[in-house]
């Protein structure tokens, strides 16, 4: 019979805030690489990305970059884990037959990261009959909470992978399509100012972004990485909530 004291001692913590028995992956700056954190199983090529370039979809991730796949909502669950949360709540915005929005709300635990305190994060996602299909379109509260869970971790975790949940299954949908009578989160917002602006493309809002940092009038963090993005759902909510700044000024 195992003692009780094996499974507490798995989720040990030292001073840092971190598991004692899981080997972390750093950042140049010492910060944890988070991505670097998510084994290979919870990945898989993100076939709407190949299929809507007529390419090919690889039977393997080996070679694929960040946003031609996509994370399994188990991935997600995984990384909370590790990082480690004391609470999370959902906030329901919005319950209509066919529109459901939802905020996830997580405390994640004190880490030298964010030198020995709580910090409580939040994100947002919808489901709409537009952006679901198949037995998902019933099942709208449960996808949305999914998907705003999904956002909170991994932009919290600095993760540009989209999440499974996260993307438009609908038919003859494509990785960046967005309701814009629906989507209320940061990206989707952006995507709406865009459209609204003038810049009715995702490449177009780009050559924008390019000017900016060209000009000095918005200067691209290094650790970001805009030619990953594919589209307005890849913006980090942090940056479309400044982009949204610079556009209306």
């Amino acid at each position: 019979m195992e003692k009780n004291t094996k499974g507490p001692l798995l989720y040990k913590r030292d001073e840092n805030g971190l598991l004692e028995n899981v080997s972390y992956i750093f950042n140049e700056d010492g910060s944890i690489d988070w991505r670097l954190m998510i084994k290979e199983e919870h990945l898989f090529p993100n076939k709407l990305w190949f299929e809507s370039r007529k390419k090919p979809v690889p039977k393997t991730i080996e070679g694929l970059k960040d946003h031609q796949l996509l994370i399994k909502l188990s991935g997600i669950k995984e990384l909370a884990k590790l990082r480690g949360f004391s609470d999370l709540s959902y906030n329901i915005l919005k319950c209509e037959q066919d529109h459901v929005a939802v905020t996830c709300s997580i405390k994640f635990i004190p880490n030298y990261e964010t030198d020995g305190s709580p910090v409580h994060f939040e994100d947002m996602a919808n489901a709409t009959l537009n952006n679901t299909s198949s037995f998902a379109t019933k099942f709208l509260e449960t996808i949305a909470c999914n998907r705003a869970f999904v956002r909170a971790v991994r932009n919290f975790l600095n993760i540009h992978i989209v999440g499974d949940d996260e993307i438009d299954k609908s038919e003859n949908s494509t990785p960046s399509t967005i309701s814009k009578s629906s989507s209320l989160s940061p990206q989707g917002i952006l995507k709406n100012t865009c459209i609204d602006s003038g810049h009715k493309s995702f490449d177009e809002f780009m050559d924008v972004l390019r000017t900016w940092h060209t000009t000095g009038v918005y200067k691209v963090p290094k650790e970001l990485d805009p030619k990953s993005w594919s589209g307005f759902e890849d913006v980090p909510a942090k940056q479309a909530r400044e982009f949204l700044k610079l556009i209306k000024n």
